[in-house]
């Protein structure tokens, strides 16, 4: 190669240097500057009152003060395929980052093989939330994920879920067990865990509703909870009630 096409690629390269250099620099820089799920310290405990819930049918549910019980299997409702019953926790703000940390029992049999409680985040409306589904069944589109409902029948948005088996089972008995949910606002990022196992049992990645309220439920069984405590982020102004 003459000499002075060999000298006129160096000052090529060099002039392309000055320009891809600083962008592979700020885009390093924006990862390391990526928010991490850091929850707020607002705390909503002692979450067992009557007065603390809104069910879609009060007369399912029992309040007897250590803990909620949905005593009544849901019926299905008109609109779009979602959770039958489940009460949403009024206590409190509407959260952002949040982190859910509950026992929760499934009362159902374990002969019944698609028994489920739900752990509801997000929650807008009744056409507009997320939920973590616990179940014993793993083998079935609608069992033991977690979904967004958006005016919409429920969209299952798990990494677990490959289109036969999602994550194991998480709930195989008629025992309390220990959940936590953890969203995270500003990634989308989901974590359930359980019976406080250090890894997720079932994670996503999802934004549709950055903020809203918390709940428990069933799609069509029975079970409860107790000791729920919500820890997170207000998502405006509300303040947490008494």
């Amino acid at each position: 190669m003459p000499t002075f096409v060999r000298l006129c690629a160096l000052a090529l390269v060099l002039v392309l240097a000055q320009f891809i250099a600083p962008t592979a620099h700020a885009a390093a820089d924006q990862a390391a500057k990526a928010p991490d799920c850091t929850l707020g310290r607002t705390v909503v405990r002692k979450t067992n009152a009557a007065t603390s819930w809104a069910p879609v049918t009060p007369a399912k549910w029992q309040f007897p003060g250590d803990q909620v019980i949905l005593a009544e299997a849901g019926e299905a409702r008109p609109g779009p395929r979602r959770p039958f019953e489940y009460a949403v926790l009024t206590k409190g703000p509407v959260f952002g980052s949040v982190q859910i940390d509950a026992e929760v029992r499934l009362d159902t049999p374990t002969s019944i093989s698609n028994r489920d409680v739900i752990i509801v985040f997000g929650y807008r409306s009744d056409l507009q939330f997320n939920y973590a589904h616990l179940s014993q069944d793993n083998t079935i589109y609608p069992h033991n994920g977690i979904f967004v409902v958006n005016n919409a029948d429920r969209l299952r948005v798990d990494d677990q879920w490959n289109g036969q088996v999602g994550a194991p089972p998480a709930v195989t008995d008629e025992a309390w067990h220990k959940v936590r949910v953890r969203y995270c606002a500003d990634t989308g990022r989901i974590e359930v865990f359980m019976d406080g196992s250090a890894t997720p049992l079932i994670t996503a990645t999802d934004r549709t509703f950055t903020s809203g309220r918390v709940g428990f439920g069933s799609f069509d069984n029975i079970g409860r909870v107790r000791n729920l405590t919500v820890t997170g982020t207000p998502a405006c102004a509300d303040r947490a009630q008494p």
